[in-house]
């Protein structure tokens, strides 16, 4: 099958949605599909406001339908709901293609915490987006439930899974002189991941944090206490997964968190808020320890054993992941339609 994704999240962004797409994409190769991308690194881009790091892709429309036309897709999946995903969007309701989408990141909340953006809007808006598709695929039975419940139709289920070669136990290096315990967070540094609710805990040991972000500089100013690493390649985190005593995750907005089982896949228990994302992956497992108090969470998770943290993560996979994300595709069989022409953006 011709698959074409359509992302505008993509290298050299870090983050779970890069990493998703990285991984299913590798996967679907090796079922034998042929697969195509539209990235942001086609086109000129600007700086998302209060986050540089990502680039939305300027006046997309006209190359987005010439590449859509010129591959002749059997499935189109669009990946987000920036400019390429409009476009792309705009272009399948225009040709009457069948598409599919995926509900990454709550963006509603995360628009909020920036602007205070009314949620009824912002989710009134990724609603009119999603139902167009024949299915939108969530990565948690939690946010599925949430979706529904907001009015979204077609929720389908699209886990996530985790590389057990990279991400392994090991040898567990110090990370600096300092003293353990360790409690570390990786991930992006910005406003919605809610970091500050970690580094504000009075906890033994140091904390660490591995990460790049609008808040970082504001951060490292305001807790000089705590051990700033920046950012690293993936291939290059799993030895301060491997060096935490804990991992903490103290966001309250993920649909997932693929460093969850990043850090479990390293033998690092979990210390996180009982919301959707932790409650799927860890829940009851016994892999780490949910509180609403993320301190008393922290402390738990001290006394869990690493190697049954590493055994829970064993249950995941990117081949199975990728089977259910294959399985919710809508092939199309029209003949490829002429990129139209004319002032179309």
């Amino acid at each position: 099958m011709r698959i074409m994704i359509v992302t505008d999240a993509w290298k050299p962004q870090v983050n779970g949605v890069v990493r998703s797409l990285t991984e299913t994409v590798r996967e679907l190769d090796g079922f034998g599909h042929q697969v195509n991308m539209i990235t942001p690194l086609e086109f000129h881009t600007l700086p998302c406001p209060t986050y540089p790091d990502i680039r939305l892709s300027l006046l997309p429309y006209r190359q987005v339908a010439q590449r859509l036309a010129g591959f002749a897709p059997d499935a189109v999946h669009i990946a987000t709901e920036g400019p390429l995903g409009l476009a792309a969007r705009r272009y399948c309701l225009r040709h009457g293609l069948a598409f599919t989408t995926a509900y990454h990141t709550r963006f509603p909340e995360y628009i909020a915490a920036r602007c205070r953006l009314p949620l009824s809007i912002s989710y009134a808006w990724m609603r009119r987006f999603h139902n167009a598709s024949q299915a939108v695929m969530v990565p948690t039975r939690s946010i599925a439930d949430d979706l529904e419940k907001r009015g979204f139709r077609n929720v389908r289920l699209w886990s996530r899974g985790v590389d057990t070669a990279l991400f392994t136990p090991g040898e567990r290096h110090r990370l600096d002189d300092t003293q353990p315990p360790r409690f570390v967070y990786i991930g992006r540094v910005a406003v919605e991941k809610n970091i500050e609710a970690f580094l504000k805990l009075e906890l033994p040991g140091c904390k660490w944090v591995v990460g790049d972000g609008p808040l970082l500089p504001r951060l490292k100013q305001q807790y000089p206490d705590v051990h700033f690493a920046g950012v690293f390649p993936q291939n290059e985190l799993a030895r301060f997964y491997r060096a935490a005593d804990v991992f903490v995750f103290p966001s309250l907005t993920d649909t997932f968190g693929l460093v969850l089982l990043e850090a479990m896949a390293c033998g690092t228990p979990v210390a996180a808020f009982p919301v959707a994302g932790p409650l799927d992956v860890v829940g009851e497992s016994g892999a780490g320890a949910l509180d609403w108090d993320l301190r008393a969470a922290c402390l738990k998770a001290l006394d869990i054993d690493r190697q049954h943290v590493r055994k829970v993560a064993e249950r995941y996979s990117w081949q199975a992941a990728s089977r259910q994300f294959e399985s919710h595709l809508k092939p199309n069989a029209p003949e490829a339609a002429p990129a139209p022409q004319g002032a179309l953006d």
